[in-house]
């Protein structure tokens, strides 16, 4: 039976494609039709050239849509997949565990590395386990902690960044959201290892920057990386969330505009369609593009590491007009 997929609003000239490919090899299977592969062939060359025309052009808003699609692999899909030997560790000492922030260690291609990054969760338990991946004081004082740990032993550091931004709940304010975010990037900068970070899905704002403050930050195509959601900046603009998709247009916060500006230093690209529609060949893709950046960066000294990634942000702000 072929897997049950989840359309977005701009895809449905692809979805009826493929919703008559799979009646047609219904009918076939069942033999109540006439030779009728040639058909089935046809449309589904229709079908793949107008998926790949559609994803061809995608505007900032359908980018956003594509970048949140509950089928995109997220952080434990990468880890399960590229990570071998990977073991958890839970807790900042300070206050306790938090889910939506996920770090620990393990192997990538044979070399040890540390691995953090943020988890949305795929059902709703365990979305709502993993807060949707929008990470409390806790998560980020962790990821300080595993941080501290990779400089010590001299491990290099991996952040899958997938937040729609820190979680702005009353107690995670008063438990010092802000000071934790600070530190948390604070490390990052005075790391004397490499450290690749890879937006997965959604970059959002100083919960993303937390732990993407690196060497190298990939982005994959259909992500996103701003300061603030669509919704967030129609919010305060024009005091309307429905002007979003203009919000997404003017925001600049596609791969494409933030390697045109300097922000991210590659895009990864995605399998036609999005990572949702073939997640292997996703992960494997950036796999692939996490080994060329650390690849970069062997040889480099503790002062070197730390005086790359400092003027490279620094860069940002003098260079952006």
């Amino acid at each position: 039976m072929a897997p049950i997929r989840s359309y977005l609003d701009f895809e449905k000239p692809v979805a009826e494609l493929e919703a008559k490919v799979e009646e047609l090899r219904a009918m076939q299977a069942a033999g109540n039709a006439a030779d009728i592969a040639e058909d089935i062939t046809r449309l589904e060359a229709k079908s793949a050239q107008a998926l790949k025309d559609l994803y061809g052009e995608l505007t900032p808003w359908q980018k956003t849509q594509v970048a949140r699609h509950p089928s995109r692999p997220h952080c434990l899909d990468y880890i399960g997949a590229l990570i071998a030997d990977f073991v958890p560790l839970a807790g900042d000492r300070k206050f306790g565990e938090d889910a939506a922030i996920v770090g620990g260690f393990g192997r990538f291609r044979g070399e040890s590395i540390c691995v953090i990054g943020h988890e949305k969760g795929s059902t709703t338990e365990s979305r709502l386990k993993h807060n949707f991946g929008m990470a409390r004081p806790e998560g980020y004082r962790k990821a300080v902690r595993l941080l501290d740990l990779a400089d010590r032993f001299g491990i290099p550091v991996l952040a899958l960044v997938d937040t729609a931004g820190a979680y702005p709940g009353i107690d995670a304010e008063e438990r010092g959201q802000a000071e934790a975010i600070a530190r948390s990037t604070e490390a990052c900068l005075n790391l004397g290892v490499p450290n690749v970070a890879v937006i997965l899905g959604e970059g959002g704002s100083g919960g993303a920057v937390a732990i993407a403050t690196a060497n190298r930050v990939l982005m994959l195509e259909h992500a996103i990386y701003s300061v603030i959601s669509p919704e967030g900046a129609a919010s305060i603009l024009w005091r309307d969330t429905a002007k979003a998709q203009e919000a997404a247009t003017s925001m600049k916060i596609t791969a494409a505009d933030l390697d045109r500006f300097g922000i991210v230093d590659r895009i990864v690209t995605e399998p036609v369609g999005g990572a949702h529609r073939d997640p292997a060949a996703a992960i494997a893709s950036a796999g692939d593009a996490v080994a060329a950046a650390f690849g970069e960066l062997r040889g480099l000294d503790r002062d070197a590491l730390r005086r790359q990634r400092r003027d490279k942000f620094l860069a940002i702000g003098r260079t952006l007009e």
